[in-house]
Order: structure tokens, then C-alpha cells, then sequence
């Protein structure tokens, strides 16, 4: 009952809604071949399973302009009808509402993927790459509106329960209505009821060519501080004027567009529950459409209080769903302290689909592997072992629990006091404690499981050996070299200089530092590693300057869609930025940085430097169990050093072939 609102079911159009919790629409990356696949019918069954209401399954593009990616399905094509009924069929056997999400983007597309011109109203420009785009002729229009409605037939035919059209983000329906877009003299431009003449018409020939038991969704955005995109009394006018004319059945407001594509999957530098007030708006203008609202709501209890305070009908939780498919069933069942929470992260979701992979998560690498893994479930292992990990970062974490899971004994040994290694320090950074939120949960977790966790348990060769464990994991991390040794510099293995006021990132954030007033931030990695330490430094009062071989600061972070806000906020903390720079030397009087681009040697003032260069695993444990013929297993930064998905998804893997 704490949940009550989220909990009640609710009528759309034919169907009863399970709970309020909606899957929402976003792209997965993984057809192939233009078809979806074991892959996508087992990523989207778990979240089915998972108790989520709704699913809305990834655009289809409608005409052979709206190609996006290369994951996207085939368009103008009956090919799709077959495989998505295998989809729906698996998903509503698990009790879910089955809808398909239609889109054109407009001019915003891709050439390279689509071969294809880019389509718009009057030809404006593209901003998601640099090229033009063609004016629709009213026969192209024409065209187009067939598109959707021949995309919504075959949905139809392959077991949906409806569309959702996409007019969010000013893709094409959203540049019609928007003036800047739309410079049209015709029947398609100008006034209100002309700029809005082409989603009303493709609504109107679905509902005809569909009939009456198929439930059609409208999408729209909320980016009204854009300088040229639509306010909030704009956007409540058009859909009201879509909804008097009884066009469909749910209106789904999320955040951001192409003018600001940050917000468009917005990351923890946001705050929460970016899409409600565009939806509390719509809920007071008294629309008969049900209002569901997206983008950056998290969690069961944000969207129990959404729902309560009557700001929506319904609420969409996608990448919630992602790091958790069984978020809704395990809300619905009072188990909200097993919920994985997302860290609204991006790295392998969004930060996947920007590089035109299928996506993952960086917490649930089981999200696109389900078809190869069994889904986010664990079977019992055939033979039940002793199972000691060594260390308790990520990839042990990950390891021990689902060794675990899977019914082995399962010793943990960390060498500090504390869960979560270098995670944990980056869960120190400013904004960031979603992920000791995360260590918290494998903290419950390893303790429901019954796992023998030893804290301040350094381990060497000899207490291995004694320990005399079936399966040994090496899970031991990663550390600063203390060389200083830059890749933009490989001729020079050792910084000049190091024996001044010289730390690691690792050092600041774990409190061992004694920074000095000015702080140069040597940041070779553009992660948040050290961006997010050169904005703990900042925030603390110190004058930062952030010195990168990159050619801007925060250049890893572009693939996540966090480095624009992150410019923004060091830049709001008067950091400076030096790039495509190295520095020569250190001294107690500051840094000799080289201008990588002109070859100049100019002098930085600092009274500290702080090195977020690469980390080495210590293969020394490793080596002396090598040598006394113990086998065992390397997982995470002690197999390489990487990024914190590849050292879960490791411990995942070994966790499931124990």
C-alpha cells in the first residue's frame, strides 16, 4: 500500500494497464538486418516479466528517410511482421501491453545509414550532423503520412496493441509545428491549424485503418528554454487541439530535443523528474488522453508520488528498467531495498547506441545479453564450490553475487574497511553517490546470500594457499604508477619532478591529499575519473586548471552525453582548460606544459598537480600463485584496467561459468 497509486490499474482505450509503471520507447540497437531478433524478443520478455505495464517497443522508421542507426528496423517492409509477432506474443503471454513506437526524424537524420536525403518542412538544417535537408513537396508529405499508416497496419498484424507516434525532440512532426522549422506558405505552414495538419491527418488515417480496439499514443517534449522550440502553453495548445478532436489515446512527455540533446536522456548532473511539469500542465488543462511522464524518473517511489499528486496518469521508467527489469515486480512485492537503482550514468545505454552498438548497462550487463545468459535470472550451478574473491571493487562484488545466487560458498576478502574499491571513490565526486548507493546494495545483498564478507583482509600468497578455496577470483584492482608516464609523451617514462606536491585522483578522493591553492588536474583519460575529482577539487574552493592531450576537456564523456554539462559547471566553478597540451615537468613552482599542436613550452603557476593518468594492475599476487601452481581466475582492472561496466560485466561472466 505504500506504493498505492503506482499500484492501481488504470483503462486505456481497450485494455486495463497491470500498474501505472511504463517501459517506455528507446533504441536498442539490435536489429539485424533490419529484423528484431532472439535478442530483442529476450531483452524485452525480461522487462514483461519484470511486471512493467507497457512496453513501448523501439521506432520503427516509416519511410526510407527516417533511417537513424544502423540497428533500426526495416522500414516500408511486411519482413518485420513475422518476428514481431513472435515479440508481442512472448511479451503479453507475460502480461504486458505490447505498443510500437513510429518515427521520422525529419532533418535530423543520417545519411550514411540511411542513404538517404534528410526530408523537412521548408529544408532546414540538420543537427545531428552537418548536412541540409530537402523541402517536402506535398506529394512527399503524402508519402509520409502513408508511411505511418501502413507501419501501423502492419504493427497491427504482428500482435500490438497500438502505436505510438513520435512528434517529441523536433523530430518531423515537431518541426512542422514549430515555427522556426516550419517556414511553409501552403496548407502545411503558418497558422496553428496548418502546422499541426500533418500528425492530426496521421492519427486520424490510423485510428481508420486500424479500427477501434488499438490504442494510438502521441510522444511530445518538454524543451521550453530552447530559444526556438515551442513553450509549455504551446505545446499544452497543440496537444489539446489533438485531443479535441479525439486522435488518441495517451500523450508521453519527455525532456530535451536536438537543441539541447543532454537533457534528452538526462544523466545525474539533472535533476529528477525532468518531464513533469509539461505533464502536470497537460493533466490541468482537463485532457481526456491519459498523460504519462518520462525522462529521469527513477525509481518506484518518484513515480508513487508523481502519480499521487495527480501530475500524471501513467509514468515511464526506462532506464530504470534497463539497470533492473524486475524493478516492478520487486515494488510490487515490498522489496524496494533489492532494487538495482540506476545511476543515470549513460555509459552503456546511451554511451553504447551514440557509438551504433546495441546497448547494455553499465550495472546489468545481463541488458542485451539476455537471449545469451537466460535474462537477468540465475540457474544453480550443477556442482556447488568454495568460492573465494579476492578483493571487493566491482568485479568482485558482481562475482561474489552471483556465485552466490547460483548456490556456491562464497568467501569475499577485501583488504580496506569498506565495500566498493575505486568505485566507491567516484561515488565520492560531487552528485555521484547513486553509486555508493550501489555499494550499499551488493552490501545487502552478499548479506541475504550468505556470503563471508572478511573487511581489512589482505591476502597473499600464503593465506590463499591456506584457505585451499575450490575456484580463486583475483579481483584486486588496479593502481596510480606514480611514474607520471603520459601517452601523449611515450618517450618520457617518468615525469621530472615527481617528488614535489604531486598525487593521483585516487589520492584527492580518498582524503590523502594536501592540495595546495592552485591545482593543476592532468587529465589523460577525458573520464569522470578526472573530471569529477577536478570538480570535487574545484568545489572545495581551490583555483583549478585541467590539462588534457584531448582536443576538449571531458572528451570520453561526449559518448555519454555528460560533457557539456560538466564543461559547464567547472567552467561555472572558474576552472580553466588547457587542451591538446602535455605537461614537460613539475617543480614547487608549477608545471612546463607543451602545446602539443605548436611545440611551445609555457609555464602553468600551480602549487599542486594531480595525475588522472592510466592505472596498471599489481600482478603480484597473481604471479606468486603462478608460481605455486594455484590456479586462478583475473577479473576487472587486475585482468586489464577499464572502466567500471567492463569490470562488472566480468565478474557477471565468471559468476555464471562457476
Amino acid at each position: 500500500m505504500a506504493l498505492k497509486h503506482v499500484f492501481s490499474e488504470i483503462r486505456l482505450r481497450h485494455k486495463t494497464l497491470r500498474n501505472r509503471m511504463v517501459f517506455g520507447a528507446h533504441t536498442t540497437n539490435m536489429a539485424r538486418n533490419g529484423l528484431p531478433r532472439d535478442q530483442h524478443l529476450a531483452y524485452y520478455r525480461e522487462r514483461a516479466m519484470g511486471g512493467a505495464a507497457m512496453i513501448v517497443v523501439e521506432p520503427m522508421p516509416v519511410h526510407p528517410s527516417a533511417v537513424l542507426t544502423r540497428g533500426s528496423f526495416r522500414h516500408s517492409s511486411d519482413d518485420v511482421i513475422a518476428p514481431f509477432a513472435r515479440l508481442t506474443q512472448a511479451c503479453k503471454a507475460e502480461g504486458a501491453v505490447m505498443i510500437q513506437q513510429l518515427y521520422h526524424v525529419g532533418a535530423h537524420g543520417d545519411w550514411d545509414n540511411s542513404w538517404h536525403a534528410n526530408w523537412s518542412p521548408s529544408g532546414g538544417p540538420s543537427y545531428h550532423d552537418n548536412d541540409g535537408s530537402h523541402p517536402m513537396s506535398v506529394e512527399e508529405i503524402e508519402q509520409v503520412i502513408e508511411g505511418f499508416v501502413a507501419a501501423a497496419v502492419r504493427c497491427r498484424k504482428a500482435g500490438f496493441d497500438g502505436v505510438e507516434v513520435w512528434a517529441a525532440y523536433h523530430c518531423l512532426l515537431d518541426q512542422f509545428w514549430t515555427p522556426f522549422s516550419n517556414r511553409r506558405t501552403d496548407d502545411w505552414g503558418g497558422s496553428l491549424e496548418n502546422r499541426t495538419r500533418l500528425s492530426r491527418e496521421i492519427l486520424r488515417r490510423i485510428r481508420s485503418a486500424c479500427g477501434d480496439d488499438f490504442i494510438i499514443g502521441l510522444s511530445i517534449n518538454d524543451d521550453a528554454e530552447g530559444s526556438v522550440c515551442l513553450d509549455r502553453d504551446e505545446m499544452v495548445e497543440i496537444v489539446a487541439l489533438h485531443d479535441a478532436e479525439g486522435l488518441m489515446d495517451y500523450v508521453t512527455v519527455g525532456s530535451g530535443s536536438y537543441f539541447d540533446f543532454y537533457k534528452l536522456l538526462p544523466s545525474f548532473q539533472y535533476p529528477e523528474n525532468l518531464g513533469v511539469d509539461l505533464a502536470e500542465r497537460l493533466k490541468a488543462a482537463g485532457l481526456k488522453t491519459l498523460v504519462t511522464a518520462e525522462a529521469n524518473i527513477r525509481t518506484p517511489e518518484n513515480a508513487n508520488e508523481v502519480l499521487g499528486a495527480g501530475r500524471a496518469d501513467l509514468v515511464s521508467i526506462v532506464r530504470g528498467q534497463i539497470a533492473d527489469p524486475h524493478l516492478v515486480n520487486k515494488a510490487r512485492e515490498d522489496r524496494l531495498e533489492d532494487i538495482r537503482g540506476c545511476l543515470s550514468c549513460n555509459q552503456q545505454c546511451w554511451g553504447r547506441r551514440g557509438r551504433d552498438y546495441y546497448i547494455s548497462c553499465l550495472i546489468n550487463p545481463s541488458a542485451g545479453h539476455e537471449h545469451l545468459w537466460g535474462g537477468d535470472r540465475f540457474t544453480p550451478a550443477k556442482t556447488r564450490k568454495t568460492v573465494l574473491v579476492v578483493g571487493g571493487g566491482p568485479a568482485g562484488l558482481e562475482a561474489a553475487r552471483v556465485a552466490a545466487e547460483r548456490g556456491h560458498k562464497v568467501t569475499l576478502a577485501e583488504a580496506a574497511p569498506d565495500l566498493g574499491g575505486q568505485f566507491r571513490l567516484a561515488g565520492l565526486q560531487p552528485r555521484r553517490a547513486q553509486i555508493t548507493d550501489l555499494i550499499a546494495w551488493y552490501g545487502r545483498q552478499l548479506d541475504k546470500l550468505g556470503v563471508d564478507l572478511r573487511f581489512n583482509a589482505y591476502l597473499d600468497a600464503d593465506d590463499i594457499a591456506g584457505i585451499g578455496a575450490d575456484e580463486v577470483v583475483l579481483s584486486t584492482g588496479a593502481q596510480p604508477p606514480g611514474t607520471g608516464f603520459q601517452k601523449a609523451l611515450p618517450h618520457v617514462p617518468e615525469l621530472p619532478g615527481l617528488d614535489g606536491n604531486v598525487w593521483s585522483a585516487e589520492d584527492v578522493m580518498g582524503r590523502a591529499a594536501r592540495l595546495g591553492r592552485r591545482v593543476i588536474v592532468l587529465d589523460e583519460g577525458g573520464q569522470w575519473r578526472g573530471i569529477g575529482t577536478a570538480w570535487f577539487i574545484a568545489e572545495a574552493g581551490h583555483e583549478v586548471t585541467i590539462v588534457t592531450p584531448d582536443a576538449m576537456i571531458a572528451k570520453e564523456l561526449y559518448r555519454s552525453a555528460t560533457d557539456l554539462p560538466a564543461r559547464r559547471t567547472l567552467a561555472g566553478l572558474g576552472a580553466r582548460f588547457v587542451t591538446e597540451s602535455a605537461p614537460l615537468r613539475w617543480s614547487d613552482a608549477g608545471a612546463q606544459v607543451l602545446n602539443l599542436l605548436t611545440g611551445e613550452v609555457s609555464e602553468i603557476a600551480a602549487d599542486s598537480l594531480v595525475l588522472a593518468t592510466g592505472n596498471v594492475a599489481d600482478m603480484t599476487i597473481a604471479e606468486d600463485l603462478r608460481g605455486r601452481g594455484i590456479a586462478y581466475r583475473l577479473i576487472g582492472d587486475a585482468h586489464a584496467p577499464r572502466l567500471a561496466a567492463a569490470a562488472i560485466y566480468d565478474g557477471r561472466k565468471l559468476g555464471l561459468e562457476l
